[in-house]
């Protein structure tokens, strides 16, 4: 079997960033998980002996606490610090941004509306900046609020930009003010890019990342509207030999938390069938 792989994919700037905290204050704490993908998370807790919790009241104080690349809520943070424990920020930059946005914006008078999903961390993390979040995932979701004349609308660092577009579009035909702010990181723009050509080329599509990962998931969708033998694996061992029956040329792409080690396992794999 023939690989070809995207041109962009991976780890991006604030995953790597995280790793490199992570390895560089073993024997600490995560508050949730660093990124998401549990292969990756498996090894630092191997390696350099860092765990994973979910409960702020189950960490000693004595504990060095991480914050993952997503952020946490804003009191989460502040019950951390009044706590005086030592903590290792590794909010990705490109989510603190949105952050200041809304705290910004909701201070000026705006109604601030968040396109994303309400269950994701860093979503999770945006609302806390803002006094009545207005969370949405399409046009027909804005119909859920009397929203005011004067709005502002971030994004989810990880979404499609088309479908942000379609958003944006319907509020600034509908409302005298709309301020606009691109928060999609450019590695999502990039890999979306790269994951859209690169699936109009091949006869079946890879795309490796944690099922539980937003943007590898917005991978997922992207290719599978060129290639219908679009699979989301984790690792070799989500792979099935019968997919890639009279098929020649396969494509692979990964999300923003797969580590290297885990793409060349799977190309290893696909080059053998």
């Amino acid at each position: 079997m023939r690989v070809k792989i995207a041109e962009n994919y991976g780890f991006c700037f604030g995953v790597k960033r995280a790793i490199k905290l992570a390895e560089e204050n073993p024997n600490s704490t995560t508050l949730g998980p660093l990124i998401h993908n549990a292969k990756e998370i498996n090894r630092l807790k191997e390696k350099f002996n860092v765990s994973v919790t979910e409960d702020i009241e189950s960490i000693d104080k004595k504990q060095n606490v991480i914050i993952r690349t997503h952020g946490v809520p804003k009191n989460d943070m502040q019950s951390l610090q009044d706590s005086g424990i030592n903590v290792t920020d590794a909010t990705c930059p490109f989510v603190i941004k949105p952050q200041e946005i809304c705290a910004q914006m909701d201070k000026e008078g705006y109604d601030v509306v968040i396109f994303g999903d309400i269950n994701h961390p860093e979503i999770k993390g945006i609302m806390s900046y803002v006094r009545e979040p207005i969370v949405v995932l399409n046009c027909s979701d804005l119909l859920k609020y009397n929203i005011k004349e004067k709005v502002a609308i971030v994004a989810q660092t990880t979404k499609r930009k088309d479908e942000y577009l379609k958003v944006v579009n319907k509020l600034i035909v509908e409302h005298r003010e709309v301020r606009v702010f691109n928060t999609i990181c450019n590695a999502t723009f990039d890999n979306q890019d790269a994951a859209l050509n690169l699936s109009k080329e091949v006869d079946i599509m890879l795309i490796i990342g944690g099922k539980n990962s937003s943007n590898t998931t917005q991978l997922y969708n992207i290719c599978e509207i060129n290639c219908s033998n679009s699979y989301l694996i984790e690792d070799v061992n989500d792979i099935e030999d019968i997919w890639f029956k009279n098929l020649n040329l396969c494509g692979i792409t990964a999300g923003a938390s797969t580590p290297d080690w885990i793409v060349q396992e799977v190309i290893n794999r696909v080059q053998k069938i």
